[in-house]
C-alpha cells in the first residue's frame, strides 16, 4: 500500500527524485547554515540554480541560518515546484539528545510554513535518514505519524496532497509498512 487519505489530505509515498516533483513544495533536508551540502540539499540546490542560494543567503543574514527542528522557505528557482521549504534535521546521537522530537518538529514546522503560504501540495524526503545516520525505520515512524497528527488537528488545512519521495527502495518499504500498520 502506497496511499491514505485523512480527511481531504491524500499521503503518498513514492520511490524517486524529489526534485522532479510538480507540488507548490518540496522539502529540503538542510544544514543550518542554508548553503546546501550533501545529498538531497545539494542536489536540490543545484537543480534549482542560484535564486534558492541568494534567498538562503538573505535569511542568513536575517537570522543567522536555521536552526535543528526549525524550518524556513525560499522560491524554488528552476525546480518544477514553487517554494523551497528548508528544514534541519537532527543529526542521530544515540537517541539520547532529543533528536526524536526534534524530526517531528521539522514535520510540523514545515507544514506550518506550507499552510501561512496556503499551499494544497508538499513532498518530503527521508529528513536526517542520510548522513545525519537518523535509523530509517524510526524515522519513518516519526514522519508518518507527525504528519498525520497534524492534519487530524488542523482540519482547516488546505493541504490536499503530501508526498513522501523515498529516494531508495529500503525507505519506500519502511514507509509502506508504516503506513498499512497506521490503516489497520
Amino acid at each position: 500500500m502506497n496511499h491514505i487519505q485523512i480527511g481531504q489530505t491524500h499521503i503518498q509515498l513514492l520511490q524517486g527524485d524529489i526534485t522532479v516533483q510538480q507540488v507548490d513544495a518540496i522539502v529540503n533536508a538542510a544544514n543550518s547554515s542554508l548553503l546546501g551540502g550533501g545529498g538531497v540539499d545539494g542536489a536540490i540546490h543545484r537543480a534549482g540554480g542560484s535564486a534558492i542560494l541568494e534567498e538562503c543567503q538573505q535569511i542568513r543574514n536575517r537570522q543567522g541560518g536555521c536552526a535543528t527542528g526549525d524550518a524556513v522557505i525560499t522560491t524554488a528557482g528552476r525546480l518544477p515546484a514553487k517554494h523551497v521549504i528548508h528544514t534541519v534535521g537532527p543529526v542521530w546521537n544515540g537517541g539520547s539528545n532529543n533528536e526524536r522530537q526534534l524530526l517531528a518538529d521539522c514535520y510540523v514546522h514545515s507544514l506550518q510554513l506550507a499552510d501561512e503560504h496556503q499551499l494544497i501540495s508538499i513532498a518530503f524526503p527521508n529528513i536526517s535518514t542520510g548522513i545525519y545516520d537518523f535509523p530509517k525505520k524510526e524515522a519513518a515512524i516519526i514522519a508518518l505519524q507527525t504528519v498525520k497528527e497534524y492534519i487530524e488537528q488542523h482540519p482547516d488545512t488546505l493541504l490536499q496532497q503530501i508526498i513522501f519521495v523515498c529516494y531508495d527502495a529500503d525507505n519506500l518499504t519502511l514507509y509502506e509498512q508504516q503506513i498499512q500498520a497506521m490503516n489497520v
